[in-house]
Formats: structure tokens, C-alpha cells, sequence
């Protein structure tokens, strides 16, 4: 199939204009997830779980025997949670080989979107809770690694656009961020658990029809032959790349434990314990997510122009992974923010400011690691492997979301600020990974 040939396209300010549309399937699709990740465990925790619904959770009861022991209430949200959270970036590596042998990125994507869609209108059905959850986890599977992928394709192998472009890319993921809580959380939450769901599925259903729309702007189809050995294009110098993907991996699920911990346990804590009522009116506790989002843009946009301006004033690009344990150091900072609004006293409601400053730190923090981390992964990846490697990279957060699943059910267990100071340890842990990473790429190679 044809397509634009990279480097040719700049009509999208001076990028190809298949940079919106991907930017737009992938707000939609973000859209999908984040009105799962802000619904999900408060729709467990006040209503699946409770008051004799579970009993009609077709297999619920299978899996509570057989993977979560017995756990009830917020142990078992927290565990469900995590299975799934981690799961949805396990399956990616599944869905880019498959593009890669066989289905192609175009198709894969097109599936994916359609499962997702699926998947969020069983939701509206108690007893299909994990089917539909399972159709949701095959569907992102399909579609993300290959969504980024496609997205490294509009540009030459040397284009210094290529992390600008991932940029733009990570700041239309923050805008749906910003949006699904307020439209599928306030739905949830106000109206009805389902009627949240349901816009999820319609959002997904549009980035669907925009993704068909786009097909004359985005690059061609490719898939490996199937008989093809996807390591006959690797040569020696790709080795020591791939050995620091290794370990990039699990030092990025340790550096944001602290960030995928919002969606499940913080989420939990934040409604016991946060002051959210105001002049008679009580907000959302969905909401903290858009919080969240709203303070990352600004951030994303803020780190964005410091680095143009230190470019420009130094005349040289700081490497990837010089930024990533920067932003290392600021979700220390966060997590140690929590740890000291976890001192309130015990049943005072906890003030907001110390919970902003953590989202501010935290989201310094992830606007360096998060975008930069992929970049460097689509960057690093050989070409017979690309949208697998790109998959992998989403074990970062298959690790970091298992074990959120594993320490969320600790909340109740342990004092809160033992609970937060673990999360900032295991950043600082992360960080010591990062320079172990250093020495193994020694010379950053060229951006």
C-alpha cells in the first residue's frame, strides 16, 4: 500500500499531517483507558463488590478462589485493578508481532479500536465484567505499541523532529486525560456507573472512523514475510542496545510506582481522606485525575521549552536518559510529598496543598521519562523487530501496575506514611537503574 514517504510532510506545523491524526486516534484511545483507570476501582470498591452483585460476575468467583485467595472489598479492587492496569501493557508485545508477521500495523490498529468499543459496551452488563475487561485487554494489546510505532514511521531514521513529534503525541494522551474524568467520571459517578463506560465506548468508536479517515496520510502497510526470522536483521551493534531495554524496563516501572499508584490506592485514600467538599458541594473524587491532567500539560509544555531554551543557550541536546533520571529526581521529591500530607491526623481530612505539590513534582517527573522513554525505545529498536521492541517497552508498565496491584491492597494495612515512603524508595531504586543503564550504552548515541 502507498503512503507518504518520511520527511516529506510537513504540513502539520511543520510536521506531516499524519502526526494529528495519530495524536487524535491516540487521545481516543487514552480517552478509552482513562475513563477505565478513573471509574474502575471506585466502581468496584462502592458497587461491584458490594451489596451481592459480585455473586453475578459470570467466572468472578473462580478467579477469587483461584488468583486473589479469598481477598474482599478494597484488597480485591486493588488486585483486579492491578491485573488489569498491568495486563493492558503486557498485551502490546502480542499485538506488535503480530503486526509485524502478519496482520500489519493498519489492521492491527482497526481491530483493536473495534475490540475496545466492544469491550466497553459489555461493561453496561454486571455479569459481563470480565468479559468485557478481557476484550479491553486484547483490544489495547492491538493497538498501542503499533499506534507509537506507526508514529516513528512518518519520520526519517535521523529526523531531529522525531522527539518533538512524541511530545506533541504525549500532550493529546494529557488532554484526554483531562477530559475522561470529567465527562465518563462525572457520568459514572452522578448518573450511573455505566453511563461512564458507555462514553468511553462511544470516544473509542470515533477514534475509530478518524483513524479509517486518515489512511492517505499515514505510513504504508508493512508485515514481515511469515516465514521470515524476525533476528536475521539484528547485527552486533544492536546487542548492547537490546541489553539496555532490559534493563530499562524494570527501572522505569520502579521510578513510577508513584504515578500508577493514582489510579488505584492514592484514588481510595483521596476519597476517605481529602478535603473535597466545598461551599456545600462535594467534588468528584474522580476528578484527582483531571487534577492530575490539568497540572501534566503545563508541565509537559514547561519541560518542552526549558530544554528548547538549555538547546539553544548551550548549543547542544541533552540525551534522553540525562532527562529521564532528572525527572527521576522530581518523583522522588512528589512521592515525599505525600509523606508528609499522610501526617495528618488520624480522621482529620487531609488539605489539598500537599497533594498538588505531589502532582506537580510527580508530572515534572513523568513529562521527562514517559515521552522521552518511548522515543528512545522506537529510536533504539532494530528495524526487523520495531513494533515488538515498542511493545516490550510497555513491560514498564505491566511491572509497575502488577505490583500497584500488590501494594494497593496494603493501604489499609500499614500507617500511610510508611506506605508513601515506600513509593518514594522504590524511585530512588529506579535511579540507580538508570545509571547502571548509562554505563551499559556508555555514548549515548545520536538523537
Amino acid at each position: 500500500m502507498s503512503g507518504p514517504r518520511p520527511g516529506d510532510d510537513t504540513a502539520f506545523f511543520g510536521h506531516p499531517k499524519g502526526l494529528l491524526y495519530i495524536a487524535l486516534t491516540e487521545g481516543a484511545e487514552r480517552f478509552s483507558y482513562y475513563s477505565m483507570q478513573t471509574l474502575l476501582v471506585l466502581y468496584m470498591v462502592k458497587h461491584l463488590l458490594v451489596g451481592g452483585h459480585a455473586e453475578a460476575v459470570w467466572g468472578l468467583g473462580w478467579l477469587t478462589t483461584w488468583r486473589y485467595h479469598g481477598l474482599g472489598g478494597q484488597p480485591l479492587a486493588s488486585a483486579i485493578f492491578g491485573d488489569y492496569a498491568s495486563l493492558v501493557f503486557l498485551t502490546p508485545i502480542l499485538g506488535g508481532w503480530l503486526a509485524d508477521r502478519w496482520l500489519g500495523r493498519r489492521t492491527a490498529l482497526l481491530a483493536g479500536s473495534a475490540i475496545m468499543a466492544l469491550g466497553h459496551a459489555l461493561m453496561a452488563f454486571e455479569g459481563c465484567f470480565i468479559i468485557a475487561m478481557a476484550l479491553l485487554i486484547v483490544g489495547v494489546g492491538l493497538f498501542k505499541g503499533n499506534i507509537a510505532s506507526q508514529l516513528g514511521e512518518l519520520y526519517p531514521p535521523d529526523d531531529p523532529r522525531r522527539a518533538t513529534g512524541f511530545q506533541v503525541f504525549y500532550i493529546a494522551l494529557n488532554l484526554a486525560v483531562i477530559v475522561a474524568p470529567l465527562i465518563s467520571g462525572t457520568m459514572g459517578e452522578r448518573l450511573g456507573w455505566h453511563w461512564g463506560f458507555g462514553a468511553a465506548g462511544l470516544v473509542m468508536l470515533a477514534g475509530l472512523v478518524l483513524y479509517h479517515h486518515a489512511t492517505p496520510w499515514l505510513p504504508p502497510q508493512r508485515r514481515a514475510a511469515p516465514d521470515a526470522s524476525p533476528t536475521t536483521g539484528l547485527t552486533r551493534a544492536d546487542w548492547p542496545l537490546l541489553a539496555a531495554i532490559g534493563l530499562l524496563i524494570p527501572a522505569q516501572a520502579m521510578v513510577l510506582l508513584i504515578n500508577m499508584q493514582i489510579y488505584n490506592a492514592y484514588m481510595v485514600w483521596a476519597d476517605a481522606r481529602f478535603a473535597l467538599s466545598a461551599f456545600g458541594w462535594t467534588i468528584p473524587t474522580s476528578w484527582v485525575v483531571t487534577l492530575d491532567a490539568a497540572i501534566s500539560f503545563p508541565m509537559l509544555l514547561g519541560v518542552i521549552a526549558f530544554w528548547r531554551w538549555h538547546a539553544h543557550t548551550t548549543g547542544k541536546e541533552t540525551d534522553e536518559l540525562t532527562r529521564m533520571i532528572i525527572g527521576g529526581l522530581f518523583m522522588v521529591v512528589g512521592a515525599l510529598c505525600l509523606v508528609i500530607a499522610a501526617q495528618a491526623p488520624a480522621g482529620a481530612r487531609i488539605g489539598l496543598f500537599w497533594p498538588v505539590l505531589f502532582h506537580v513534582f510527580n508530572n515534572i517527573g513523568t513529562a521527562h521519562i514517559m515521552p522521552l522513554g518511548l522515543a528512545l525505545f522506537v529510536r533504539l529498536a532494530p528495524p526487523a523487530l520495531n513494533a515488538t521492541v515498542v511493545g516490550v517497552y510497555y513491560l514498564t508498565f505491566f511491572l509497575a501496575n502488577q505490583a500497584v496491584g500488590i501494594t494497593g491492597g496494603w493501604l489499609g494495612a500499614m500507617p500511610a506514611t510508611q506506605f508513601w515512603l515506600m513509593h518514594a524508595a522504590s524511585s530512588a531504586a529506579g535511579l540507580v537503574l538508570f545509571g547502571v543503564v548509562r554505563l551499559v550504552l556508555g555514548r549515548q548515541p545520536p538523537a
